[in-house]
């Protein structure tokens, strides 16, 4: 699992069958010390996460797992939004869980 930011959403008319019905959206990661890394990534929510979220997301065979279809065309699924992270009382770590 990794941590994100939500920052956008994917609209695609035309997909493959499995994801029918997801709401896909558009993932930047962060590093645990909440700097951003380069790549951005789509995932699918099952939550009900929004833009600006900081989120949990599970990938590969766990994030098929979770959509309840092995054979699913998912590899990244959001789990979890994100309120608070504690590293060791390193409290610098929670201006970047806040939405904005």
């Amino acid at each position: 699992m990794w941590l994100g930011k939500v920052v956008g959403t994917v609209v695609a008319p035309t997909k493959n069958q499995t994801l029918v019905g997801s709401k896909l959206l558009v993932v930047q990661p962060l590093n645990l010390d909440g700097m951003n890394t380069i790549s951005l990534q789509v995932a699918v929510d099952t939550i009900g996460a929004g833009n600006g979220d900081t989120v949990l997301i599970s990938t590969g065979s766990s994030a098929r797992h979770i959509m309840g279809n092995d054979d699913s065309a998912v590899d990244a699924a959001i789990v979890g939004i994100v309120e608070n992270i504690d590293l060791e009382g390193i409290s610098k770590a929670q201006y970047w869980v806040q939405k904005g």
